[in-house]
């Protein structure tokens, strides 16, 4: 699908694929901007005293990080009627400067009364194998 239009919308239609890299940097910055400083999101050492593997990206950046592949596609954020997801896997964030990508995919399930609903898929290797980090994620763009 090419550039936005909201009356060729349909059932099927496949949004161009996003990739966010998450680094400890940017934990740092989301930590600060969201004043969640809890300390899973920037010590090892911290997470690990919670039987986590290692540090991990706040959950609210994953699920916002991932409504970009809607913004991108529908130039105006303001279309966005609503979005909800399910946390589903934690993303571990590395301590190098390459940080973890999130392979973010999304299509259109259904349009109805100038609405369409979009689900979200969001996956990060693990192991060798991609695994799903939100669930059931949907948003409605107003068209």
């Amino acid at each position: 699908m090419s550039a936005f239009d909201p009356a060729a919308v349909r059932a099927g239609d496949v949004l161009p694929p996003l990739t966010l890299t998450i680094t400890r940097g940017g934990i740092v910055r989301y930590a600060g901007a969201s004043t969640d400083f809890n300390p899973i999101h920037w010590s090892d050492r911290k997470a690990r005293e919670l039987g986590l593997p290692g540090v991990l990206a706040h959950g609210m950046w994953t699920m916002g990080a991932s409504l970009r592949i809607i913004t991108d596609w529908c130039a105006d954020p303001r279309r966005v009627l609503d979005y909800q997801v399910r946390f589903t896997r934690p993303v571990q964030v590395p301590d190098d400067d390459r940080g973890v990508q999130v392979q973010v995919s999304a299509s259109v399930t259904e349009v109805e009364a100038s609405v369409a609903t979009v689900a979200v898929d969001a996956r990060v290797d693990h192991e060798g194998k991609q695994v799903k980090v939100l669930g059931n994620a949907r948003a409605h763009i107003r068209l």
